[in-house]
């Protein structure tokens, strides 16, 4: 099971990113996915679940409206749009699947938004 994080960057207050978590090593379609972050100095939070069908997804009160996840089942990897970006997004933003009754995670790509 391998999960890989990219579209992270550098971005102004206001601005937008999408990430990206390639999947691969398991049956995409019939799994969920979360996005986490760790601000820095804190601990890893959650932001956005979808479930395997993309049908159901769920957010975290502080990036309500401002980002959406998705996925594309038959690239087998799941999105976070992030619109409005605040200095308060800043981290390293992972992407999570539960595979067997283990959590995988990627290795993370860092999200930096400048005020």
């Amino acid at each position: 099971v391998q999960l890989v994080e990219s579209g992270g960057g550098l971005v102004q207050s206001g601005g937008s990113l999408t990430l990206s978590c390639l999947t691969s090593g398991f049956t995409f379609s019939s799994h969920h996915i979360k996005w986490y972050r760790q601000p820095p100095g804190k601990g890893r939070e959650f932001v956005a679940y979808i479930n395997a069908g993309g049908t159901v997804t769920n957010y975290a009160d502080s990036i309500q409206g401002r980002f959406t996840i998705s996925r594309d089942n038959a690239k087998n990897t799941a999105y976070l749009r992030m619109n409005s970006l605040k200095p308060e997004d800043t981290g390293d933003y992972y992407c999570n699947t539960v595979h067997w009754s283990t959590q995988y995670w990627g290795q993370g790509t860092q999200v930096t938004v400048s005020s």
